[in-house]
């Protein structure tokens, strides 16, 4: 008996199993691992009813403390030209030779509002909600898209006061102002791909949502928002054929050119960049495809650290 008791146990021996090769048996994952390029869009189609939401919730909030309310919407978009039309068209004297300045000089406004607002709400687009970006589980570039899709919101109403306006300087409704659905389509997703781009960026480097403004405020003065790249070529003849080329490839200078004719009957084919059509479909596919790409690229990255 004593010897029975004596004589060790006999143990089974350990299986050292790879502990990937044991997590895919179980159908285990990397938690928040990135997705294939095309798994990534599919989760990100399943949830265009959460970006339209979102972004409809957060245009709803902007303005809910202001008395006016959602008035602001049309509001600060019209003020705006209102202090250019003063220090442009009237102390600078940057109307001369435009035909319809005002008009000429609110979509310039409009439009390129547009383009700022979504490229800085992009910028912040993950480092503002860090908390819901830690909380839930879903396709981080529906946070830059949905703020983009916000600020076309803000623009439709913003467009809803141009056609007042047009109407009331004379300008008369043309079949021409179909154009203006193709070319917002094309500035939205060019504006998404670089809100995308900017939203990885300052994920990484927060700083960089204090150097936009200025960023942002040089290429506002160079894309012809409030005065005439036609008209200042004509006074400089002796700038250099590449300067011109620039600002007419500049891509907001072509989606404002692209509004004017759409939108303004004295804006001629004749004052549009050679090719528009396709500068703004490149600009819109090499910028909202590579900005996609690039921020499906750090996707596993965002929220942590």
């Amino acid at each position: 008996m004593s010897q029975v008791l004596s004589t060790p146990p006999q143990t089974r021996p350990v299986v050292h199993e790879d502990l990937a090769a044991l997590a895919a048996r179980h159908g285990l994952s990397v938690s928040g691992a990135r997705p294939s390029l095309p798994e990534y869009i599919r989760r990100l189609w399943a949830r265009r009813h959460f970006i339209s939401a979102f972004a409809t919730a957060k245009l709803t909030a902007q303005y809910s403390q202001a008395k006016l309310g959602q008035v602001w919407q049309v509001m600060t978009p019209l003020l705006n030209a209102a202090v250019y039309y003063f220090i442009f068209g009237v102390l600078l004297e940057t109307k001369k030779g435009v035909a319809d300045f005002i008009p000429f000089l609110v979509t310039g406004v409009f439009v390129w509002t547009f383009t700022q607002s979504s490229i800085m709400a992009g910028t912040r687009a993950i480092s503002g909600n860090i908390g819901l970006v830690r909380a839930l589980h879903f396709p981080r570039a529906a946070l830059p898209i949905s703020f983009c899709l916000q600020q076309l919101q803000q623009l439709l109403f913003s467009m809803a006061a141009l056609v007042i306006i047009l109407l009331c300087v004379g300008v008369p409704p043309a079949p021409s102002w179909l154009l203006a659905v193709p070319a917002l389509v094309l500035q939205f997703v060019f504006n998404a791909g670089v809100s995308m781009i900017l939203a990885r960026l300052g994920a990484e480097t927060p700083d960089i949502a204090q150097l936009m403004p200025f960023v942002l405020r040089t290429w506002m003065y160079i894309s012809g928002v409030m005065w005439s790249i036609d008209n200042l070529l004509s006074k400089h003849s002796d700038l250099p054929a590449w300067v011109g080329d620039l600002l007419r490839a500049n891509p907001a200078a072509v989606y404002i050119d692209l509004m004017r004719f759409a939108l303004i009957d004295t804006f001629t084919a004749r004052q549009l960049p050679p090719h528009v059509w396709a500068w703004a479909t490149g600009w819109a596919l090499l910028v909202g495809v590579g900005g996609f790409i690039y921020f499906w690229k750090a996707e596993e990255t965002y929220g942590r650290g």
